[in-house]
């Protein structure tokens, strides 16, 4: 009695798994699926005004401008002292 009704899940479970190969969708089917909400993401995007463009622009070359000065400064000062080292050593 047990054993038959492991054998008729079994096969119940065999014909779901079938249904559910069977309802895949088409690849063309995802690739539309996939723009459609690409479409509906960008249009939830709040992009910057030019004023702001420009801003974050400046601001992002001033930084950059500063930090290579920093680290020319600092490569400048390990130059001359392993100068000033290998001066000594001699």
């Amino acid at each position: 009695m047990a054993d038959e009704k492991k054998l008729a899940e079994s096969s119940d479970s065999k014909k779901s798994v079938k249904v559910k190969k069977d309802k895949k969708p088409n690849v063309f089917k995802k690739i539309g699926r996939f723009f459609k909400e690409l479409k509906s993401e960008i249009t939830k995007v709040v992009w910057p005004s030019p004023s702001q463009v420009v801003n974050n622009t400046i601001t992002v070359l001033v930084i950059a401008l500063i930090c290579s000065i920093f680290i020319g400064i600092i490569d400048w000062l390990f130059k001359t002292g392993v100068s000033l080292l290998m001066k000594i050593g001699q």
